[in-house]
């Protein structure tokens, strides 16, 4: 098992940059943000390109790993978190089309994994959508297989601003959906576990690892505090909007003490890696720093 952190909030440093920081402070992974190449307002915390794949050799992926390497930084994983079930097919062709490069990229630097979104279409529900992933994802998963490659769908419902409501921009958030993807793919595809999205979301964290943890390829550190007031306020009804409020390790409501417990009797002994999305840690690379480090301090002794 190995801590490291995804490195989408530095967008303006590069990697290799990043890395010997990481290195310097302890960390042993990355687990790489690689966006489009773009202009213009992006999601919080997307956007960041930090292997541009559209413009990557197989050459150039090779000396990315090496230069890693030199620097004893492993990689986890390339993350791209789009939404590949968007409504408008267009959107859906372009985030597909880059997904697909990020996989080439991955399979040429000997990555095993990509993660990413199942997607999913707000106005539409679960089963509907559903349908949609059945006809969009088989292509998508064959050709990370003949890459060498898994995809891994992170376990977040993508609803945490007015734009993504009622239905939220993931599907692959609950048991209901999982159940699912691992009957008809199997090992042919994996999760990116992050648990504060159980937590909010008052899925029991302990039965979810048992259930699903055979499936785990990779495994986000991320903490979400629940605003009692917030909720008083607006209730379950509301999805989450002003209350369910995203924190470093060790400040909001994850017992780590269970996931890795969990997590150890499942068998999963792959990468940790922190998600950073505290506002209270953010708007300089210090602050950054900061909060990387807190979340570091709190989940390092449990990563051995």
């Amino acid at each position: 098992m190995k801590l490291g952190f995804l490195t989408a909030p530095f967008a303006d440093t590069p990697l290799m940059e990043v890395a010997d920081w990481a290195n310097s402070v302890g960390f042993e992974t990355l687990e790489i943000a690689c966006w489009p190449k773009t202009s213009g307002p992006t999601r919080r915390y997307a956007g960041t390109t930090h292997i541009d794949v559209a413009n990557t050799s197989a050459d150039q992926a090779k000396e990315i790993v090496a230069e890693l390497a030199a620097k004893e930084i492993s990689i986890s994983a390339l993350g791209y978190y789009p939404n590949p079930l968007h409504p408008d097919p267009a959107h859906r062709e372009t985030v597909v089309d880059h997904l697909k490069k990020v996989v080439v990229t991955a399979g040429q630097m000997g990555v095993a994994v990509v993660n990413t979104f199942c997607g999913g279409d707000q106005s539409k529900h679960l089963d509907a959508n559903w349908d949609d992933a059945l006809k969009l994802w088989p292509d998508v998963i064959r050709f990370a297989r003949d890459h060498g490659v898994t995809i891994a769908f992170e376990n977040c419902p993508m609803i945490f601003s007015y734009d993504e409501w009622p239905g939220g921009h993931n599907i692959a958030y609950s048991p209901y959906i999982w159940r699912r993807i691992f009957e008809t793919w199997g090992g042919d595809v994996g999760m990116n576990f992050d648990p504060s999205h159980l937590v909010w979301q008052m899925i029991d964290q302990e039965r979810f690892i048992r259930e699903f943890g055979a499936h785990i390829l990779h495994a986000h550190g991320k903490d979400v505090m629940i605003d009692r007031d917030g909720l008083y306020e607006r209730g379950t009804f509301s999805s989450g909007m002003g209350w369910q409020i995203p924190r470093m390790p060790g400040l909001g409501d994850v017992d780590w003490s269970v996931i890795f417990s969990g997590l150890y009797r499942a068998g999963y002994d792959g990468p940790v890696v922190i998600e950073h999305e505290d506002r209270n840690f953010e708007g300089t690379d210090e602050l950054v720093k900061r909060g990387f480090l807190l979340a570091r301090d709190v989940l390092r002794p449990y990563v051995k």
